[in-house]
C-alpha cells in the first residue's frame, strides 16, 4: 500500500498519516519532502543501518576458569636464552 505517490507530501497529510509514511519510507528505503504551503520545511530519509561493531562483539560469551593472575608453576625466560 502506496501513502506518499511522489516525493512530497503536505504537512497535513504528513500530520495525519505519519505513521505509515514512516513505514514507507522504510520499506522503500526512500526520502520525502515534507511541505508547508507548498515549500520544502522538512526531509524525512530512511536510516543507514550500521552493522555491528566487531570490538566487544564477545562479550559476555566466555568463562575463566581458575585464577588468571597468580604465577605459573613452571619457570621460563621472556629473552628466550
Amino acid at each position: 500500500m502506496t501513502i506518499v505517490m511522489n516525493d512530497k507530501i503536505p504537512a497535513g497529510e504528513f500530520k495525519a498519516k505519519c505513521l505509515k509514511v514512516l513505514d514507507e519510507v522504510q520499506r522503500e528505503r526512500k526520502q520525502v519532502v515534507i511541505t508547508k504551503r507548498g515549500k520544502p520545511v522538512a526531509m524525512l530519509v530512511p536510516v543507514h543501518e550500521r552493522r555491528e561493531s566487531l570490538i566487544g562483539s564477545m562479550k559476555g560469551t566466555m568463562e575463566i576458569l581458575g585464577d588468571i593472575v597468580a604465577p605459573i608453576d613452571v619457570k621460563w625466560n621472556a629473552d628466550g636464552e
